[in-house]
């Protein structure tokens, strides 16, 4: 059996001896601030073993506390600093500091003595405080966050896993060998895989038996539901029980609960959906408040208010509503390479080649300069075929088309701005607003975002193209081989009588192993062309099961059991997801009609009141009603206001592109065709409105 070796970190922010040293110089502090029984120690302990962290948790928090001194005293000083130019040297006038009255003019003179020093040594403890707290804080947060980001990549895993078990057990497989091949798949697995590698380490290395293992691991795992997996499973272990119907009443247990979650997940997106109405408005409500307030000679609203509300607080409520979603979405982990287990992964490397990675050359070079002359011929050959075919290898790699896009955006920039096509100055940019913001925002905009998110798009539909049919394929392929025959031949069985891209490449491998191709070379081989992470945790569960049987129909239909589950959650992800779309895009159009509407009927008109043609006013009531107007009018900075206006609708736009795009795929490049659309809607509203 062949295992990686454990990737524990060490934990800490320096590594190696110096922060071992650093740990070891305030160790006595720690053993004077915490005692051998405290429950904080005790969590952060849990939470390192959790987040697969090595570092004894006396040494850590030793280390944690002296990066937090170390940094207190760093911001004292500072804070010390600022203190002394701010009060001792006049800059900022102290008077009063409570206000409590006092008679005692001993008393008075005292307070008057050690005002300013108090006021300089408070300023230089909460900076001290701060850092401290900076310090500590945040080194002590590490576990804790590793921990949860296991935990969640777990439970995302944990449904396809205990279908992979369950697979290996139809396919004959027995209680120890199941473990160890889920420890090996921690290339298709990630963090469950690497918690069974412990419990195999632990039997293998520390001479534990297994079950004292898997009782070790469900108390360390971070996952509540993998700890109560192992422990379910530890009893049927203990008892003797029935593996294989165990195995598979977790499997559906698992499927619904799969299901549950995405529903859970889908019902906040929709409350998110809800919330972002009323998130965006908000700036839009403000400007139309500041704007009003404008035309009041007594109200003190200045421009750098405006300013701060459009490029401030919109782009922040964009990003931070981003974020919001993040914690809910989450995307699929694992990025769907599978590897061999040859010792020389000469397989890998072949398998990788391209302009980027040149294969099993890389291997060889240095050693000879005959490799080194096949590494440079073998560059040529691959620059000459992306150059024949460039689409290809954009395809392939959509964000490489920044390498072009971005410095032709700056070239555009730059000779417009050269040859005075393009205002350089605010007042220019105030005089001709939509051609200065075209030329530096959406030129970059469209030279960038289009043809990446072209490529992305193609990229993502001609992978995907490849599961539409999986589930089918998978049941297609479990009635051939319940006939009798092989997985090669049923292979070649479906694929004469399906269509589609997947059948093409069930042909694909049958012809590669008739050429001398192991099978399971060309599973991954056929896996890792697409690298999709679904894909890849069906391809691991086929070439771990054709191993061991040719006849592998139940595993085939476990497969497509696992396939269909996950479409069935796809395909309610996808329709639920619409909706929360269609709420987006409306929410800004609305927007759009809004300042739209207050641009042309409300500040256009205002500016154009003319003080002398009152027409129906006369005598004094008719020149105070003149006077009013020009007052409200002269207000109004009607360019400088179309100006913001227009930023405000194009930022709109922009983030709620991206914000589509990440709620729908789970990706922030999705939102570049959105960004890219409710733009160019934005642009050419503002230039009718204009």
């Amino acid at each position: 059996m062949s295992l990686q070796t454990d990737d524990r970190d060490t934990g800490g922010v320096a590594g190696g001896s110096s922060s071992d040293a650093l740990g070891n110089a305030f160790y006595p502090l720690y053993r004077l601030l915490f005692s051998e029984d405290s429950e904080f120690v005790s969590d952060v302990e849990t939470k390192l073993a959790q987040a697969r962290m090595t570092d004894p948790v006396e040494l850590y928090l030793a280390r944690a506390l002296g990066i937090g001194l170390i940094t207190g005293v760093a911001l004292w000083l500072i804070g010390l600093t600022i203190g002394y130019g701010l009060f001792a040297t006049g800059l900022i006038t102290v008077n009063e500091l409570l206000g409590i009255p006092l008679q005692n003019q001993t008393l008075i003179r005292i307070i008057e003595q050690l005002k300013v020093p108090a006021l300089v040594f408070g300023t230089g403890l909460v900076f001290g405080t701060i850092g401290f707290a900076l310090g500590f804080g945040s080194l002590t947060a590490i576990p804790y966050s590793r921990a949860s980001a296991r935990k969640r990549e777990i439970n995302m895993l944990l449904t396809d896993s205990v279908s992979f078990m369950y697979a290996l057990s139809v396919g004959g497989l027995n209680q120890l060998e199941i473990i160890e091949a889920m420890a090996q798949a921690d290339d298709t697995y990630g963090e469950v895989a690497k918690e069974f590698q412990s419990i195999v380490k632990e039997t293998e290395y520390f001479d534990v038996d297994y079950r004292t293992a898997i009782r070790k691991q469900a108390l360390e795992t971070p996952s509540d539901e993998l700890s109560q997996f192992l422990t379910d499973m530890l009893s049927i272990v203990n008892s003797g029980g029935d593996m294989e119907n165990f195995l598979e009443d977790k499997k559906e247990k698992h499927m619904r609960t799969a299901k549950q979650e995405q529903e859970l997940t889908l019902e906040t997106l929709e409350l998110f959906g809800e919330m972002y109405m009323t998130l965006s408005l908000f700036p839009l409500l403000l400007i139309i408040i500041m704007v009003v307030m404008q035309m009041i000679p007594q109200a003190e609203v200045t421009d750098n208010m405006l300013y701060m509300t459009v490029y401030g607080l919109i782009p922040l409520t964009g990003v931070g509503f981003l974020v919001l979603v993040s914690t809910v979405k989450h995307d699929e982990p694992g990025d769907g390479f599978l590897s061999m287990t040859d010792d020389d992964g000469r397989i890998q490397r072949a398998q990788q080649q391209g302009l980027l990675n040149l294969g099993l050359v890389e291997a060889f070079t240095g050693d000879h300069s005959v490799f080194d002359r096949i590494k440079n011929r073998e560059g040529t050959h691959e620059t000459v075929k992306v150059l024949k075919r460039p689409h290809i290898f954009f395809r392939d790699n959509p964000l490489y088309t920044l390498a072009l896009t971005v410095p032709a955006s700056l070239v555009v920039i730059t000779s417009a701005m050269v040859t005075g096509a393009a205002p350089t100055s605010w007042s220019a940019l105030l005089e001709n607003p939509i051609w200065g913001t075209f030329v530096y925002v959406y030129v970059p905009l469209y030279c960038m975002a289009i043809p990446l998110s072209i490529f992305r798009e193609w990229n993502v539909r001609y992978r995907n193209t490849v599961v539409n049919q999986l589930s089918e394929d998978l049941r297609k392929l479990a009635s051939a081989n319940d006939t009798g025959l092989t997985l090669l031949e049923s292979l070649k069985s479906v694929s004469d009588t399906t269509s589609g891209k997947l059948a093409r490449e069930f042909e694909m491998m049958h012809t590669k192993v008739n050429y001398g191709m192991s099978l399971k070379e060309a599973l991954i081989e056929f896996n890792n062309k697409y690298h999709i992470p679904r894909l890849a945790r069906t391809t691991r569960l086929i070439t771990e099961a054709q191993e061991a049987s040719n006849q592998i129909t139940d595993v085939l239909r476990t497969a497509a059991r696992a396939s269909e589950n996950h479409d069935d959650i796809e395909r309610d992800r996808k329709s639920r997801t619409r909706m929360q779309v269609v709420i987006i895009v409306m929410t800004f159009m609305t927007v759009l009609a809004v300042i739209a509407i207050l641009k042309t009927q409300f500040i256009d008109t205002m500016a154009g009141l003319n003080p002398g043609g009152g027409g129906g006013s006369s005598g004094a009531g008719g020149a105070g009603g003149d006077l009013a107007q020009a007052d409200l009018s002269s207000n109004v900075n009607v360019d400088m206001l179309s100006v913001l206006f227009f930023h405000a609708v194009t930022m709109q736009a922009i983030l709620s592109g991206f914000i589509c795009g990440y709620i729908r795929d789970a990706d922030i490049l999705s939102g570049l065709k959105y960004a890219v659309i409710l733009a160019t809607i934005a642009l050419v509203g503002w230039m009718l409105v204009a």
